[in-house]
């Protein structure tokens, strides 16, 4: 079967075929260092490293390349006002090159805790900056670009395919236009490739006079330099769609006349219990926000991924929680199956174990469906548990759960302690004796109260195992 990835350049639906067999160029919009990352961006980082698996899953050779913005981001994406890294270091009463550098080193903390695997390249803005000018001066040349002021901005009348990944054409968005007139501007919206601007404290050498990158260039640069004038897929956020995305495509093919990506994948916007994430909502969760409530980088990562990334994601408390519910199955499925050594197989329960791999593969397959694909692997994982296994099929399951964790990412990531202090220790112990003297109401006066602590209790044929819930002993 086919790979098929919507795409939002067509609005369709498409087999997926990169440019040469065998091989993937991918490029993902990566962080704007100024500050941690939030669960929204982590999203967007977390689909682009389970495409990424899927692909390798495949059997193709993966080029990913992620950028880190570290200049030229203005507040509001907009050409005027101030440089997300400045306006931080400002409030910061810092130096941006160290605002930009500490944030960038957070980033890189976080990914790993989530067991994102890293990209083969993290292109730096401010390392680029002649790979920029570069280009800058091509679409001079070619007559998309024009000097006003020492600054220089792209002149969207001359691209006839402005706004095409959007669909917002030149005539929309003059009908729409709410824009502050900018008199250095031919069109309300040109866009700057290049800045003047000598408040600014980063600042470059350049033909057009000292200044500093636009947003949009950063991007084309840094993908074309180390993935070729045409790449295979491109993602991000779908906030990135315009003018982010459609200024990228307006420079690149301007400046070289090929087309630019083939495939766009934009993941959905992230909302808190029903709420666009806002810090003025108290809704705005980074994930160091929630590690230090208790909750694991697993069931962060699970949760991230678990829904389609065309969907928009509902993130709740309550759904990380379920989250982490949901890794501990695989965890008691894959350490239930390790123990098992008594010879042979049941037929029934290996055809089930090859379907539920292709089904798991062809959920994948369909633009990447992952709430199909976690649908087909739990019912077996529950059965599995459930079933007197015999030691090839617990063979066949553990090759299951490795093939399916090469793209979710969860069963190598390090586990939740589950240590407990001595106190609760000691009521576990005298929760068992109650059982055995058959003191019932004794024993579930114990569970409960275990509960309270975040200590939940499970009565096995090995003895009493617990879960300990880290985020409600915060």
């Amino acid at each position: 079967m086919p790979i098929v990835f919507y795409n939002t350049l067509t609005k369709r639906r498409e087999p997926f075929e990169p440019l040469v067999p065998g091989q993937v160029r991918m490029y993902n919009c990566g962080p704007t260092v100024y500050d941690y990352a939030h669960i929204g961006n982590f999203r967007s980082f977390v689909f682009a490293d389970v495409l990424r698996r899927f692909l390798e899953f495949k059997g193709f050779e993966v080029r990913q390349v992620m950028n880190i913005t570290d200049v030229g981001h203005m507040l509001g994406d907009a050409d005027v006002g101030e440089d997300k890294i400045e306006a931080a270091a400002r409030e910061r009463k810092q130096d941006p090159w160290q605002v930009a550098e500490f944030y960038m080193n957070a980033f890189f903390e976080d990914i790993d805790r989530l067991n994102i695997r890293r990209a083969m390249i993290y292109p730096r803005a401010t390392e680029h900056v002649a790979e920029m000018i570069e280009i800058v001066k091509k679409l001079l040349e070619r007559g998309h670009a024009y000097v006003s002021n020492n600054s220089v901005y792209f002149d969207v009348t001359s691209f006839k395919d402005y706004g095409r990944l959007s669909g917002n054409t030149l005539a929309q968005l003059e009908a729409g236009a709410r824009l502050e007139p900018n008199l250095e501007k031919r069109h309300p919206f040109d866009f700057a490739l290049w800045i003047h601007n000598p408040r600014h404290i980063m600042q470059w050498d350049s033909p057009w006079g000292k200044g500093y990158p636009g947003w949009h260039i950063e991007c084309c640069a840094m993908s074309m330099k180390y993935l070729g004038e045409t790449l295979d897929i491109h993602t991000g956020g779908e906030d990135n769609i315009f003018p982010h995305h459609d200024c990228e495509i307006a420079q690149a093919e301007g400046a070289t006349g090929k087309p630019f990506v083939r495939y766009w994948l934009h993941a959905r916007h992230m909302f808190v219990e029903g709420k666009k994430m806002s810090k003025s909502l108290g809704n705005f969760f980074t994930l160091r926000d929630l590690l230090d409530r208790g909750y694991s980088p697993r069931a962060i990562r699970y949760l991230l991924l678990s829904t389609n990334y065309r969907d928009p994601m509902n993130f709740t408390l309550e759904g990380l929680a379920a989250a982490q519910e949901a890794v501990w199955k695989l965890d008691d499925l894959k350490d239930r199956l390790q123990t098992i050594s008594e010879p042979g197989s049941t037929p029934k329960l290996t055809e089930k174990i090859e379907k539920t791999l292709l089904a798991f593969q062809a959920s994948l397959e369909d633009d990447l469906n992952m709430s199909a694909a976690l649908g087909a692997l739990f019912p077996l994982v529950r059965e599995l548990n459930r079933a007197k296994l015999k030691k090839d099929d617990a063979q066949a399951a553990l090759a299951l759960l490795d093939r399916a964790n090469q793209v979710l990412g969860v069963l190598d990531m390090p586990r939740e302690s589950q240590e407990i202090d001595a106190d609760s220790l000691a009521q576990v112990k005298k929760r068992d004796e109650a059982r055995k003297s058959k003191d019932f109401a004794a024993a579930d006066a114990i569970r409960k109260s275990l509960e309270e602590r975040g200590i939940l209790l499970e009565d096995t044929p090995a003895g009493t195992k617990w879960r300990v819930l880290r985020w409600k002993q915060k």
